[in-house]
């Protein structure tokens, strides 16, 4: 098995007898480094250890077979200084167990065959594990910078946002004014409205005097001419009147367009704001994922 960084605090290895990908996250890169020289050190001793396994077998199997090449020998001269029921007492233990030796051997031969093909063929899939792990990284990287992409432009148009509700709220503060200035309007023309009813009171007073004292000419002229600039001042007063209606109209109107364009703006914020958790949530899940 071979131990991969794929970042600064994070490695994995994988298993190809367990079909099984493991990885460690690391709280700095020291920790990550230390472990990665101690998994290549662990590493590295059990493979002395396999070939010193290899050596020894090699080794018993050459002496086995340097055994049964002195046997022959041992028996000829046996053959020639004993008689036969030695050499059949001599020769029988000895073949037997320089055969039960070399089907030992034999044996672990073929074992130590079998484990490096084994060993090839693991050694050949976690090369191509760790190819698909490497293409899944250089993704997963890709990924990422789109997604960073994507919140920046997020967030510029965040800011965007927020500057054009700073202006709505500007507009708003200037609509409030609109409605203190539209108050006092109303109290004005209340008050013009009094002092009509007052002068129009003092034309009916001045008219039943007029009724009452005809021989009054002269002050009926001094009433006259009163009641002329009263009317006189009436139209203006009317007029006032009419002007500061239409000043109202045309303040309510601003009002409810402005009213019509904040909310508007709204439902478009609330759509920026709901794109804006979907994409979070988007961004949580794939830090989760990774």
């Amino acid at each position: 098995m071979t131990f991969t960084k794929t970042s600064q605090k994070f490695g994995q290895w994988a298993d190809s007898r367990a079909n099984t990908v493991f990885g460690l996250g690391f709280s700095s890169e020291q920790q990550l480094t230390k472990f990665a020289e101690k998994f290549q050190e662990v590493k590295e001793a059990a493979r002395l250890a396999r070939d010193k396994s290899q050596e020894k077998i090699e080794t018993s199997s050459n002496h086995s077979q340097e055994s049964g090449c002195e046997t022959p020998s041992s028996t000829q001269a046996s053959s020639v200084n004993g008689t036969d029921d030695e050499k059949a007492s001599c020769a029988g233990p000895a073949d037997t167990h320089l055969k039960s030796e070399n089907d030992k051997l034999k044996i672990a031969l073929t074992q130590s065959a079998a484990n490096v093909k084994k060993w090839e063929i693991e050694l050949q899939t976690l090369r191509e594990s760790n190819a698909r792990l490497t293409a899944a990284l250089q993704e997963s990287a890709a990924s990422v910078e789109q997604w960073k992409r994507q919140f920046s432009i997020c967030r510029d148009e965040n800011d965007r946002l927020r500057n054009k509700i700073d202006e709505l709220e500007e507009q708003c503060s200037e609509i409030n004014r609109e409605k203190e200035k539209n108050t006092q309007l109303k109290r004005r023309i209340e008050e013009l409205e009094s002092e009509l009813r007052e002068k129009e009171t003092e034309l009916k007073d001045l008219r039943k005097q007029s009724e009452i004292i005809p021989q009054l000419m002269s002050e009926c002229e001094y009433v006259s001419e009163k009641l002329e600039a009263a009317e006189r001042d009436n139209q203006n007063l009317e007029d006032k009147v009419r002007s500061l209606k239409t000043d109202i109209e045309e303040s309510k109107y601003r009002q409810r367009h402005l009213k019509v364009e904040l909310k508007s703006f709204l439902e478009v914020l609330d759509g920026k704001i709901d794109d804006l958790h979907d994409f979070r949530r988007g961004l949580s899940k794939l830090g989760s994922d990774n």
